[in-house]
C-alpha cells in the first residue's frame, strides 16, 4: 500500500511502518497552529492636534425668577383677579383676602389706643396741678414759718408722682399704637401683590377657599419670569478648561429645527459634580419676545478650547462595552485593550484622554473580539475611511 500525504488539517492512510490513526497529540498540535497563526489588521496612527471643535451638549432652559405666591395671613379668598397664563406687573393685585378676626383685633387696639390717649391727658393734667401746687408751696416756704418743710416735700413728691404716670401712658399708648400699625400691615398682607413680573404658570385658589401661611398647603399661584431665561448646561470637566465669562454660545431648539440662537456665558459654577463629573454653567438668554419657555431642553454647541494639542483617533477605533471604553493599540505584534475617554468630536475622529502617544498604532476598525494579548500583523491603512 502507497503512503498517503498529510494535507491541510486531514490525516488519510499511513504507510506501513504507521498506525492507521493520527495521533491525537499531532491534531492538538495542529488546531493550535491555526488559533495562534497571527492575522492582519488595518491600523492607524494617533495624531496629535489642536483642538477648536464643538461638542453637542443637553441644556435646560429654568425661569430667571421662580416662586410660589402664598398667603401670608390666613383668610377666606374673597377675589381672583388673575389665572393660569396671565402676564402681570411688580405689585399688581393677584387675589383679595377677608379675615374678620384680623379686622376685629384692629379695632379693639384703636380702641385701646384712644383709651391710653385719654388716661394720658388727665395724667397730664393731674400732673400739671401738683407741679403748680409744689411750685406755690416752694415760693411761701421762702418766708420762714409759713410752710413746712414735710408739706414741701410731699408736694414735690406728688409732682414726680404724677410725671411719672403721665410717661407710664405714653408708653402705654405708643405700644397701642405699634400694634395698631401691626395689624394695620397684617390687613395689608390681605391683597396679594406680584413680587415681580412674570406669568402665572399656575393657579391653585377659589373664591371661598380658606388659605394661609402654613409650607404644607399649595401656594395660591405660580408665578415665573420669563422675559429672560437661565439655559443651564453640565459641561463636563474634561471641557471646562475652555469656559469664558461672556463668551458667546450657540444652542438649538427642537420647537424651532433649522433655527439657531446664542447667549452669552453669565454664570459659572466653579465646582464639579462628584456625581456627574460636570460642572453647571449658565447661559442668560434674552426671551423678549416670549419664543423659548421653561422646561425646554435645547441643544448647545459648545465650543472646546484646549491649552496643548489633543490626541484623535478614528471614530471606528473606539469601542464601547458595558465597562468601559477602550481602543486597540498594536505593539510588537501584540493587541493592547487601552481604556480611554472620549472627548470632542472633529469630523470622522474622536479625541481621546488616556494612556496614548501621538504616532501609536491602534486598530482602524477595533471590536472587542479582538482580545488583548492577540498575536496580530500591522497593515498601516494611508487614509481613514
Amino acid at each position: 500500500m502507497s503512503a498517503h500525504k498529510i494535507t491541510g488539517d486531514a490525516c488519510v492512510a499511513p504507510t506501513p511502518r504507521r498506525s492507521r490513526t493520527c495521533p491525537a497529540r499531532f491534531l492538538a498540535g495542529l488546531l493550535l497552529a491555526n488559533a495562534l497563526a497571527a492575522q492582519t489588521v488595518g491600523v492607524v496612527k494617533v495624531i496629535a492636534k489642536k483642538s477648536a471643535s464643538k461638542v453637542q451638549l443637553p441644556g435646560e432652559f429654568m425661569a430667571y425668577q421662580s416662586v410660589a405666591v402664598r398667603a401670608k395671613v390666613t383668610g377666606f379668598v374673597e377675589q381672583v383677579r388673575v389665572d393660569r397664563g396671565s402676564v402681570v406687573k411688580e405689585g399688581e393685585l393677584l387675589a383679595t383676602l377677608v379675615a374678620p378676626e384680623l379686622t376685629a383685633q384692629r379695632i379693639e387696639g384703636e380702641a385701646k389706643v384712644l383709651s391710653m390717649e385719654s388716661q394720658r391727658a388727665e395724667a397730664e393734667a393731674k400732673a400739671v396741678s401738683a407741679e403748680s401746687t409744689y411750685e406755690k408751696l416752694k415760693a411761701a416756704s421762702q418766708t420762714p414759718g409759713v410752710v413746712a418743710a414735710n408739706d414741701l416735700v410731699i408736694a414735690q413728691k406728688a409732682a414726680d408722682a404724677a410725671h411719672a404716670q403721665v410717661r407710664a401712658f405714653e408708653e402705654s399708648a405708643k405700644a397701642a399704637r405699634s400694634t395698631v400699625q401691626a395689624l394695620k400691615d397684617m390687613e395689608s398682607y390681605l391683597r396679594v401683590m406680584a413680587p415681580f413680573h412674570g406669568i402665572i404658570i399656575e393657579r391653585n385658589i377659589h373664591p371661598g377657599a380658606l388659605v394661609g401661611p402654613g409650607a404644607n398647603s399649595p401656594p395660591m399661584f405660580q408665578l415665573e419670569q420669563n422675559s429672560r431665561l437661565r439655559l443651564v448646561v453640565a459641561v463636563p470637566e474634561m471641557s471646562v478648561a475652555g469656559i469664558e465669562q461672556g463668551a458667546r454660545v450657540t444652542f438649538a431648539v427642537p420647537a424651532y429645527p433649522g433655527e439657531s440662537f446664542s447667549a452669552p456665558i453669565a454664570r459659572i459654577a466653579h465646582s464639579i459634580d462628584p456625581k456627574t463629573r460636570s460642572m453647571a454653567v449658565e447661559l442668560e438668554v434674552n426671551n423678549t419676545g416670549g419664543r423659548l419657555a421653561p422646561g425646554m431642553y435645547p441643544t448647545v454647541a459648545w465650543p472646546v478650547h484646549r491649552a496643548r494639542p489633543s490626541l484623535f483617533v478614528p471614530a471606528t477605533s473606539l469601542v464601547t462595552t458595558t465597562e468601559h471604553t477602550f481602543v486597540i493599540r498594536v505593539r510588537d505584534g501584540i493587541a493592547e485593550w487601552v481604556n480611554v475617554n472620549r472627548g470632542a468630536a472633529d469630523g470622522d475622529e474622536v479625541e481621546v484622554f488616556g494612556p496614548l502617544g501621538a504616532g501609536d498604532l491602534v486598530v482602524q476598525r477595533a471590536t472587542d473580539e479582538l482580545r488583548e494579548g492577540t498575536h496580530v500583523k500591522a497593515r498601516l491603512v494611508a487614509k481613514t475611511s
